[in-house]
């Protein structure tokens, strides 16, 4: 946007059903981001949260006015009240044109009653096919999809499903080569050698407690058979190493791939619970080599885009969103079709090889930053993706 120009107004009602735009969750971020920029444009926004409020409607302050964030509902995914609470924020301003966003998986809200309300999916597409759930929502004749993905996109239309691509975004004057984590060089504050070998993993360890989408199993024991060869190397995994919340036991993982502890670093717990700032991210990110993220799919993938706005290359899948969403001097791993039985689709397991490769490939690639990693992460800015992508669809929307 150039400085200086009047801001379009738009002038329409949405509420958006996400994880509460406060929380340090990647729909939460996404939801933050969303809800100030719509606001910033003059709809009337609020938040029909899923997870982080309960009880009580509370206001959600932005720079632009404060917003509505209703509470859960009963239903583990909140489908009970998305009627009754879109209702409630629509009485504010009846005349206006409305409509109901989602941020979430959609397979979830198929038991939501019909209504006549336009639903707009935001929607992530994490297989290489399409899970039969996912389509039967959005083939409702009032929901709309919007993939946040190339991959999605060209997934929907095989399945004759209309769509508008709009890409996730990060703020990219925040992620930027940050050299310092609290006044501190960062490898001196994690107590990592200056000139080891940093490989980075910053994946979330919740899963189902039997299938992990993204992939730990098989990115620790590729680690684990390149430290072998490759002593100087060292392993900083951003999640919780226990199985809290379905996922896997890490340090059992890690003694089983052949991981020595004096190679590992994983995040401090209790303040994983309240979120590193997006500042201390972008530092960590920085005193990385290569951040691995070679899942068995994703629907966007932030951290990809996170990392590379800091000039930091990444490691990740040839399939489902990732391979659209990196530059050109990252490293791409070759996987093999998995079945996922609950959702009667195909995910893609890394293979081992290939995953060992890359790694031998950014180890002997330049350590320094990328300039091209963070001139591409550059085309998803904030304001950047809003102004060039969401305004143009809003406009639309709210005609």
């Amino acid at each position: 946007m150039v400085w200086g120009m009047a801001v379009e107004k738009i002038k329409g009602l949405a509420s958006l059903v996400s994880n509460d735009p406060t929380m340090p969750t990647g729909y939460g971020v996404q939801a933050g981001q969303l809800v100030e920029q719509m606001k910033k444009h003059g709809i009337h926004i609020g938040v029909l949260s899923n997870y982080g409020t309960e009880g009580n409607i509370r206001q959600h302050r932005t720079k632009y006015g404060d917003v509505p964030i209703y509470p859960k509902g009963l239903k583990p995914y909140s489908d009970d009240v998305i009627e009754l609470w879109h209702n409630h924020h629509r009485a504010q301003h009846p005349r206006l044109p409305h409509a109901i966003f989602t941020l979430y998986d959609v397979w979830v809200y198929n038991s939501l009653p019909e209504m006549n309300t336009p639903i707009y999916c935001w929607v992530p597409l994490d297989h290489i096919t399409l899970p039969p759930l996912v389509k039967k929502f959005l083939d409702r004749p009032n929901v709309h999809a919007i993939a946040m993905s190339p991959h999605g996109q060209r997934q929907l239309k095989g399945a004759g499903i209309d769509s508008v691509y709009i890409p996730h975004a990060v703020n990219t004057d925040v992620f930027v080569r940050t050299e310092k984590f609290r006044g501190q060089p960062t490898r001196e504050f994690m107590d990592i050698k200056a000139d080891d070998f940093l490989v980075s993993m910053v994946m979330a360890n919740k899963a189902n407690g039997m299938v992990h989408r993204k992939a730990y199993a098989e990115q620790l024991l590729a680690f684990g058979i390149f430290h072998k060869e490759h002593p100087d190397s060292h392993l900083y995994i951003h999640a919780d190493p226990l199985p809290l919340t379905g996922g896997f036991h890490l340090g059992d993982l890690l003694k089983s791939c052949g991981v020595p502890a004096s190679a590992v670093t994983i995040a401090n717990r209790d303040e994983l619970k309240t979120g590193y700032s997006d500042q201390e991210m972008a530092a960590i990110y920085s005193a990385t080599d290569v951040l691995m993220m070679a899942t068995y799919g994703e629907g966007f993938g932030v951290p990809v885009i996170e990392a590379q706005a800091c000039g930091t290359r990444v490691i990740t899948s040839s399939w489902a969103a990732t391979p659209d969403l990196v530059s050109e001097d990252s490293f791409l791993v070759e996987g093999q079709p998995f079945w996922d039985e609950p959702q009667k689709s195909f995910f893609q397991i890394p293979l081992l090889g290939s995953m060992v490769s890359a790694l031998e490939r950014a180890y002997n690639a330049d350590r320094g930053p990328s300039v091209a990693s963070r001139q591409f992460a550059l085309g998803f800015e904030v304001e950047t993706v809003f102004e060039r992508d969401w305004v143009p669809f809003l406009r639309e929307v709210f005609a």
